[in-house]
């Protein structure tokens, strides 16, 4: 999941080396912290949020199949 969110973040920043995603898992939660640079925080969160929505409902649905929950914080 990790993975997955760096692969897209990366893609869509103008400063990819600045992506930081870092992990924290519970017993049956997971939790996503995504840094950017500041000046791409803007591309990450999107229009009313459309980019970022997107993102947490593939994580929903990837951890739906592993049978886990998640949660992604934009930092």
């Amino acid at each position: 999941m990790k993975e997955l969110i760096e692969y897209i973040a990366k893609a869509i920043v103008n400063n990819p080396d600045k992506v930081l995603v870092t992990e924290e898992r519970n017993d049956e939660r997971v939790f996503l912290k995504l840094q950017v640079d500041e000046e791409d925080m803007g591309r990450v969160i999107g229009k009313q949020g459309r980019v970022a929505q997107s993102m947490r409902t593939l994580l929903r649905v990837l951890a739906a199949k592993q049978g886990i929950r998640v949660d992604l914080d934009i930092v």
